[in-house]
């Protein structure tokens, strides 16, 4: 469920210890309310991918974008619009399922995009890559089922292919 004051925030940062403390520590410092964190290398070896989604109002997520801008190992931050992002998240989720509701649950998933990868004699676990809302709509769906066990990794996102050319037209620019 998406809430107006959530802020997603890409970070390009060199690859070394502690990085991943001092970001999520001047969030914490300022009471803010990280929602999902997911950090993983690039395709450079140097540099991991950090998207924080924060719940947040505007005015103040700019001063510790700022202030994340200065920390030394804070290559590029920017904050993604979820107009300007394409945003996905991982859902893993094991549901009850008697023999005769089996059919019925696979229908759903498979409507949706995810996939059944495992199976036992009363349960399905079941994956679902897609954008929150999306994966919001499938856990609503299967809670009347019985959910046993649920994980979800939070979000990442990176710029549109539109919006990155728009950027580098406006570099480019700046630098004419």
């Amino acid at each position: 469920m998406e809430n107006k004051n959530h802020h997603i925030v890409s970070a390009l940062v060199e690859n070394k210890a502690g990085v991943l403390a001092r970001i999520a520590g001047l969030f914490a410092r300022r009471g803010f309310n990280i929602y999902s964190l997911a950090v993983a290398p690039t395709d450079d070896a140097k540099l991991s991918r950090v998207t924080i989604v924060v719940d947040v109002e505007a005015s103040l997520l700019n001063q510790v974008v700022s202030q994340l801008n200065k920390l030394i190992n804070v290559v590029e931050i920017r904050e993604l619009s979820p107009s300007d992002a394409v945003e996905r998240e991982l859902l893993l989720a094991t549901v009850q399922c008697s023999p005769e509701k089996r059919s019925e649950i696979i229908q759903i998933v498979t409507a949706l995009g995810g996939e059944i990868v495992d199976v036992d004699i009363s349960c399905l676990t079941i994956e679902m890559s897609s954008t929150p809302e999306r994966l919001d709509t499938l856990e609503e769906l299967l809670n009347s089922y019985g959910i046993l066990r649920i994980q979800r990794t939070g979000r990442v996102a990176l710029p549109r292919l539109g919006y990155l050319a728009e950027s580098k037209i406006e570099s480019e620019l700046k630098l004419a």
